[in-house]
């Protein structure tokens, strides 16, 4: 006897469930779980003599146990399993040529970065670094961080690695800074697109790449590419949408008592104070898009990733390591160079 044969019989669902129970399983075998409990004198599950303490939970196992027709967990998973399988071939035929570009762009960013000539690839790196930071000890540390990769012949794994990031941050960025100045200027946008970056912030690395796998072939860049993006775009919209939200109102009043505008107050008042908050975005989602490159060498993301992943599978511990230590080396690299340009232009706002 099922544990909630009683509960359907007083809710007078036995016929809906389709007569009497024997434990659920009808003319199938019993598990060897009902063996062993038998054998021990038990009811099947919690019935005739089981006690309150060991009652379970009413779960959609526990209650197709007593009622046939409530389908069990696995019924849940095999729907959602087949109804997206059903439409994978539609959502191809959309999403395909919309991220095709995407495609394009990492495979040529790839081939740029790692057939250039080291002694060319890295003064131009150098020469950006100083750009961005106008500081000589960060462009040092940057100039012995790659010599130091290159010195243990991870050079390559380097580059790709740097080269999808910046072809994924670049995208974070040219979506996610539009969707955050629309959000700060809509409540109602921003009530839609907050449980979004919720979700997108909350679910687990590996779950991006799920349905990605099944939707796009492995040896498409864009099958990591697209997972990169939207774990890593969540902090530059929020971030924007914040920044641009804690504008001075007395700011804004000055310019409408100008005559500005509203195009005006954003380009030349809002997203300018706003942009300490832009960049502290912009470096959280560099961040966030080298911890899923490594995660993302599981889907053929080339890189570092691809180490750390061959020490853990073959047990390698010297290569994951050393790999490990690479990719810290990259992290702190785009960190201080990320962190120096927002110094920069809070001293900027400064002298203002």
């Amino acid at each position: 006897m099922a544990t909630y044969d009683g509960v359907i019989d007083a809710l007078g669902l036995r016929e809906w469930c389709g007569g009497g129970s024997d434990g659920g399983g009808g003319s199938a075998p019993m598990s060897m779980q009902e063996l062993l409990a038998r054998s021990r004198g038990e009811s099947g599950g919690g019935g005739d003599g089981g006690s309150l303490w060991d009652l379970p939970f009413p779960s959609l196992d526990t209650l197709h146990d007593a009622c046939a027709a409530i389908p069990e967990t696995r019924d849940l998973t095999l729907g959602l399993e087949r109804g997206f399988l059903s439409i994978r071939d539609a959502l191809r035929v959309v999403v395909d040529p919309v991220t095709q570009p995407l495609s394009w762009m990492l495979r040529e960013s790839l081939a740029v970065m790692t057939n250039t000539p080291w002694w060319i690839m890295m003064p131009l790196l150098l020469a950006l670094v100083w750009l961005v930071s106008r500081s000589w000890r960060i462009v040092g540390f940057v100039a012995i961080s790659l010599a130091l990769l290159a010195l243990v012949d991870h050079y390559d794994a380097a580059m790709q690695t740097l080269a999808i990031i910046f072809v994924c941050a670049f995208i974070c960025v040219l979506i996610g800074v539009p969707i955050g100045i629309a959000m700060s200027r809509s409540d109602r946008l921003q009530r839609i697109v907050i449980p979004i970056l919720d979700m997108l912030q909350t679910l687990p690395p590996f779950v991006y790449l799920i349905p990605l796998i099944f939707l796009f072939s492995v040896t498409e860049p864009k099958l990591y590419g697209i997972a990169i993006i939207l774990y890593a775009i969540v902090p530059v919209v929020r971030l924007t949408d914040l920044g641009i939200r804690l504008v001075d109102r007395d700011v804004i009043e000055a310019a409408d008592a100008f005559g500005m505008t509203s195009r005006q107050k954003l380009f030349g008042v809002q997203i300018p104070l706003a942009l300490p908050n832009i960049m502290a975005g912009v470096n959280q989602t560099i961040m966030m898009s080298l911890a899923m490159v490594v995660i993302a060498s599981l889907v053929s993301a080339p890189g570092l990733g691809v180490l750390v992943l061959r020490g853990i599978r073959s047990l390698e511990l010297g290569v994951g390591l050393v790999a490990g230590f690479g990719i810290v080396l990259l992290a702190i690299m785009l960190d201080r160079v990320t962190k120096a340009s927002l110094a920069r232009i809070d001293a900027s706002q400064a002298k203002r």
